[in-house]
């Protein structure tokens, strides 16, 4: 497996051709789940082959949207099934990084320890301080493709979603879950103030 020369191809794809309007979705996206994978793979004591996987299927994960959102993830096995012949990665390494892009898909639904830190790692940001901040470039692609109306549908949305999600690795949940559970209790207090 050539990493790097993987890695180089798919950054400059996703530079390239990622629509400009997708405001979370994007390059820095990526580059944020790779910091947070390896940061778990670490914790999580992988191997360093089992990184080079789970870091390539980072970088694969969203590529679909190069073509378009819906079945993102399928076009994005596409795309890695594609590409990564040429880099050295066979038929089973393949396998492997589809079904960890395949696990990012919501409702998550990882089966094995690749999968639980690449959803992990997808999702990081629900329990970190920059979490306003995320959310707010979420709510305006959203926006955009008019899957939202205004504020209070996002809210709604997000308490929704958090309230269903929970992080797989125990990595992730000592990290992330206490402060996760206070951005949940503050969108809690928001929606509550609606109906009153």
């Amino acid at each position: 497996m050539d990493f790097t020369s993987s890695e180089e191809y798919i950054l400059a794809k996703l530079k390239k051709e990622l629509p400009k309007n997708l405001y979370y979705h994007s390059y820095n996206h990526v580059m944020d789940v790779l910091q947070a994978s390896i940061r778990y793979a670490e914790m999580e004591k992988l191997s360093d082959y089992e990184t080079t996987l789970l870091k390539t299927a980072v970088l694969y994960h969203d590529a679909g949207f190069t073509i378009q959102s819906k079945n993102h993830e399928e076009l994005g096995c596409g795309i890695a099934s594609e590409s990564l012949p040429q880099f050295g990665y066979n038929a089973e390494e393949i396998e492997l990084i589809c079904g960890m892009i395949m696990a990012t898909k919501i409702p998550q639904n990882p089966e094995t320890l690749l999968e639980q830190i690449i959803c992990d790692a997808d999702l990081d940001y629900l329990g970190r301080d920059d979490f306003w901040d995320i959310g707010y470039n979420l709510y305006k692609e959203l926006e955009i493709y008019g899957i939202l109306t205004d504020e209070k549908d996002w809210n709604r949305l997000q308490l929704k979603f958090l309230s269903n999600h929970h992080y797989f690795t125990e990595s992730a949940k000592s990290l992330r879950k206490e402060k996760k559970d206070e951005h949940v209790k503050k969108i809690e207090d928001i929606v509550v103030n609606y109906e009153s």
